[in-house]
């Protein structure tokens, strides 16, 4: 009787989480008179297909995408080179300062991103590269406070041995790196490159101040073109974001049974 109520709440609750998402893509294919009816209509009278392609053609969405995935995969590439090395360095090698260095690194998740916003943009301005997908990647190649602290975490808890095992076999710093640490933390680096991707996917602060020319726009830009002076298309909102929520939504789920053992093996509970 405990599992089977256990089961009946999650499902309870799992319906008001997906509402959401029902509402979204019955939106995205209804026509636009039925958008704004009062009681919500929540099933369409015929269903519009045609939305999405009319939505996706009447802005240079496939430019948006090319851009997007740029960003994306360049930033996690980046994020899990950097943040792996710097997070190897503070779990095994010993320093003078190593502490206190790791705990300004760490002082500096503290830092709104507001409030780095105007330094970063004359910074950026200054090496000429606003209007340029530059400012969206380059800061991902020196590593995220987060990413180095929870690989560190990871790191410390695989057994020194394996490494000394290495080392008498001849193997050097990097070598120990790349053969025994990097294939051991797996499930911290698919982690990482998860939570990477959603916050690189779905930023929307950063290439709107960065960018100018809309050959340069990313999805989440592309999107805010929809909102006139007048009003907003609500049904091409809808059927945009429908497509855009696939990504992100297949990468979670496919890498799901990785988030949770990094999760749990890094201490983050």
């Amino acid at each position: 009787m405990k599992k089977t109520l256990t089961y009946a709440l999650l499902v309870l609750f799992s319906l008001l989480f997906l509402m959401p998402f029902f509402w979204l893509v019955t939106t995205a294919v209804k026509a636009p008179n039925e958008i704004y009816m009062y009681p919500p209509k929540w099933i369409p009278s015929e269903i519009q297909w045609g939305n999405f392609v009319k939505a996706w053609t009447i802005q240079p969405f496939n430019t948006f995408l090319q851009n997007s995935l740029t960003v994306t995969i360049l930033c996690n590439i980046g994020q899990l080179i950097s943040s792996s090395l710097v997070a190897y360095g503070f779990a095994r090698f010993r320093f003078p300062g190593r502490d206190v260095l790791f705990l300004i690194v760490l002082a500096t998740m503290m830092i709104p991103w507001d409030v780095t916003m105007i330094p970063l943009y004359m910074e950026f301005n200054f090496l000429g590269w606003i209007n340029t997908l530059k400012p969206l990647i380059v800061p991902a190649w020196f590593g995220s406070a987060f990413y180095i602290f929870l690989l560190r975490q990871f790191i410390m808890t695989i057994p020194t041995e394996l490494e000394e095992a290495a080392k008498i076999d001849g193997a050097s710093d990097f070598g120990i790196f790349i053969r025994v640490i990097v294939p051991l933390m797996l499930p911290a680096l698919i982690l990482v490159s998860v939570f990477n991707m959603l916050d690189t996917w779905n930023d929307y602060l950063g290439p709107l101040i960065f960018l100018n020319d809309s050959s340069k726009y990313t999805l989440t830009l592309g999107l805010a073109q929809f909102k006139g002076v007048h009003g907003v298309d609500m049904t091409s909102v809808m059927a945009v974001t429908s497509i855009i929520c696939l990504p992100p939504l297949l990468v979670f789920f496919g890498a799901q049974r990785y988030i949770v053992e990094g999760i749990a093996q890094t201490g983050i509970k």
